[in-house]
């Protein structure tokens, strides 16, 4: 299963677009709910959550993704189930998946050091210890990291391919964006 952690202030294209591209491609998502079960957006739109923090089960975690925004980012990176999650997905191998402000989280926790990351400008300092990479998307090991909203249909691709492999990612790329 893949739990994606919802927290008022999160920026909501960088939830919902990446959870619509691993919906396509018939991956398992719980949305979870970090400051109640109707979670609002840094724009004001209210999101109902699959369950809230308290009902997350560590068992079966394949993935987790923390979105960005602000006061998002710090409303996850200030949750102890959150930073468990984290914790837990590290120990066991699953995919840590970080979007725009969010990677500053894992970098706080020592998770990037000497692995290659990238986040929204202006956050570089909170990746201690990574290698910065000017890509739109990176993957190093089980940690995907993106730079914001502008990448997150990317961003969701890369989970994909990383969860179902390349050829699942390029058929709902080619399912989303028709050539010509």
């Amino acid at each position: 299963m893949v739990y994606l952690f919802l927290a008022d202030g999160f920026e909501i294209i960088e939830a919902l677009a990446p959870l619509d591209v691993l919906t396509r491609a018939g991956i398992d998502v719980k949305t979870v709910g970090v400051t109640g079960e109707l979670v609002e957006a840094s724009c004001g739109v209210k999101v109902k959550a699959d369950m809230e923090i308290d009902d997350f089960d560590f068992y079966g975690v394949e993935a987790v993704i923390l979105p960005g925004g602000m006061p998002g980012t710090l409303n996850l990176e200030n949750n102890a189930t959150v930073q468990n999650a984290i914790d837990n997905a590290e120990n066991i191998g699953a995919l840590i998946c970080a979007i725009c402000a969010a990677p500053s989280i894992l970098g706080h926790k020592g998770l990037l050091s000497g692995k290659e990351a990238t986040c929204f400008p202006g956050f570089e300092d909170a990746l201690e210890g990574s290698i910065l990479s000017d890509k739109y998307v990176v993957r190093d090991g089980n940690i995907i990291t993106a730079r914001g909203a502008g990448v997150c249909i990317e961003f969701g691709l890369e989970i994909v391919r990383a969860l179902k492999g390349g050829d699942a990612a390029e058929s709902i790329r080619k399912s989303i964006q028709k050539n010509g």
